[in-house]
């Protein structure tokens, strides 16, 4: 079976590092989508995000990875104010900035999180709800609404399931 893998990219954490696929080697991580303005679902789902982080805090295996969907807003400054706002530990969870094309092509052809066609254009955008679990292979293992506490215990509990499969292989 051949399973479907994030592709390699190339992006900017909000301590202004270049971050890419490279540094997800031999990790568990955790990805959404958002932009640092939003009012809606975004403060939700960095608040279970947080959760998240603090399950895992001190396991180096469990990295978290927030994706903006505005780029032209959500500078390196603008990310890094937004990461403290929540808490972001150091080399645990990253937000993320790049090219609004790039970001696009993965939220729709890696993540899977629009069914809409677009070109990452200034008319497009993507909004979505959806935090993925992905292993350290970089398959995708689980969508979890990002809003939904109960489903987020869920995640917590799969992550636990999969460290569970690579202890044991």
């Amino acid at each position: 079976t051949v399973y479907h893998a994030i592709a390699p990219f190339q992006l900017i954490a909000q301590d202004s590092a270049v971050f890419t696929d490279k540094n997800l080697e031999g990790k568990i991580y955790v990805a959404d989508f958002f932009f640092a303005t939003c009012q809606t679902i975004c403060p939700k789902m960095s608040m279970q995000m947080k959760r998240v982080q603090e399950a895992y805090k001190d396991d180096p295996e469990i990295v978290l990875i927030s994706h903006t969907v505005n780029p032209e807003k959500d500078t390196v400054n603008a990310l890094a104010a937004y990461a403290a706002e929540y808490g972001a530990v150091k080399g645990k969870w990253f937000f993320l900035t790049g090219d609004k094309k790039e970001l696009y092509d993965l939220a729709r052809n890696s993540y899977f999180l629009a069914t809409f066609p677009g070109d990452g254009g200034p008319d497009d955008f993507i909004h979505s709800e959806k935090i993925v679990l992905v292993d350290k292979d970089k398959h995708i293992r689980g969508y979890y609404d990002g809003t939904d506490y109960e489903d987020v215990n869920l995640l917590l509990d799969e992550i636990k399931v999969l460290k569970w499969e690579y202890e044991n292989k």
